[in-house]
């Protein structure tokens, strides 16, 4: 297994013949900027995070019980993710009845250009918003200081006297960005507090945030990288490094993360998928560093682990599939795991331990 990872390693530092094109496309403005602002006020500034909402975000929704917070990918798509969320909405049926739909947008400086937006508009570089560090304009916001600012108007009772859950999913570098604001955003704790369960939904992220040195194989001296942010967290922003280490993980681990992977997502080269050798460390496609990560953390964490793995059969590295497929929605409206889906669970040992 260490010989082939090693070989894995050094293809991730080769740049495959297509990489131009998939800069111009990641650096390409977007197309769409979402309607509606979240106001995100701090010593730093005062700025505006844009949000797509199924409801107009500054009036009361008493008729509220459950939101699903969809955070984009890459491209910084929010309009293809929010409609991702009202197919998910379409297919609850009954069961998606008093559930309000939000998708942020994180973008850059070019689609602030572009779209000739408001100084006060956040926007971060390319990779930044996905590890929480500080905005490029208006002021140096991390962009898990502007998530904080959007869940804790979800915990406002005068607006949403009637909230239960809070689901906070992300597919792909969506998934990337809640995986880590589930090890160290603060705000969901306030959601628990004013009564709102919080639930993370991680769906076939490329990376995954480790708490120690320990990877699938050891790159002490081939990749230094590999434990450094946001592989693990040496050298971390100011909103993780001021946060102790041993209390995010162990917040962490007592926090309803599922982790939803697709058994088709395999491709060790598609849909932008870190190649990096501190990505390739965690394994080779997204699929075996996901259940890889697990392992790990029940390793850590053999009694404890509020946490599991759901394996969505037949569906590679595709957004609407995932949350769409029976597996996808059980997780999603917290029912039952059809026994189709493949589910590891944080206290059961064992590999495929069926959901019952």
């Amino acid at each position: 297994m260490a010989v082939w990872f090693a070989g894995a390693i050094l293809l991730g530092g080769a740049r495959p013949a297509h990489a131009a094109s998939q800069h111009d496309v990641l650096n390409a403005p977007v197309k769409a900027v979402a309607n509606q602002r979240i106001p995100v006020d701090t010593p730093e500034a005062s700025a505006v995070l844009p949000i797509y909402a199924s409801r107009p975000i500054d009036e009361t929704a008493p008729d509220v019980k459950r939101v699903f917070i969809v955070v984009h990918g890459t491209l910084r798509n929010a309009d293809v993710y929010y409609a991702t969320g009202q197919k998910i909405l379409e297919k609850a049926g009954a069961l998606g009845e008093g559930t309000m739909v939000v998708a942020p947008q994180f973008l850059t400086e070019s689609d602030a250009r572009a779209f000739a937006l408001p100084a006060s508009t956040l926007a971060w570089t390319q990779e930044g918003w996905k590890g929480g560090e500080p905005a490029r304009q208006p002021g140096a916001i991390s962009s898990f200081t502007a998530f904080d600012a959007l869940l804790a108007h979800f915990a406002d009772r005068r607006l949403y006297p009637a909230l239960s859950t809070v689901v906070v999913l992300g597919h792909s570098a969506g998934a990337q960005f809640v995986q880590r604001y589930a090890v160290v955003g603060r705000e969901g704790e306030a959601l628990v507090r004013a009564g709102v369960s919080v639930r993370y939904v991680v769906a076939n992220s490329s990376n995954y945030l480790y708490f120690d040195d320990e990877r699938p194989v050891s790159l002490a001296d081939a990749c230094p990288r590999a434990t450094q942010w946001r592989y693990g967290l040496k050298s971390a922003p100011t909103y993780v490094s001021s946060q102790n280490p041993q209390d995010l993980e162990s917040r962490y681990v007592a926090r309803n993360v599922v982790y939803l992977l697709g058994e088709a997502d395999t491709d060790p080269y598609t849909h932008f998928i870190d190649r990096s050798c501190a990505a390739m460390a965690q394994g080779p496609y997204r699929l075996a560093r996901g259940l890889a990560y697990f392992d790990y953390l029940k390793r850590r964490h053999p009694s404890g682990l509020e946490q599991k793995v759901v394996e969505v059969p037949g569906i590679g590295h595709d957004n609407l599939g995932m949350f769409t497929s029976d597996c996808g929605m059980a997780v999603l409206l917290d029912r039952a795991v059809p026994a189709s889906c493949p589910v590891v669970t944080g206290t059961t040992q064992g590999v495929h331990a069926p959901s019952p």
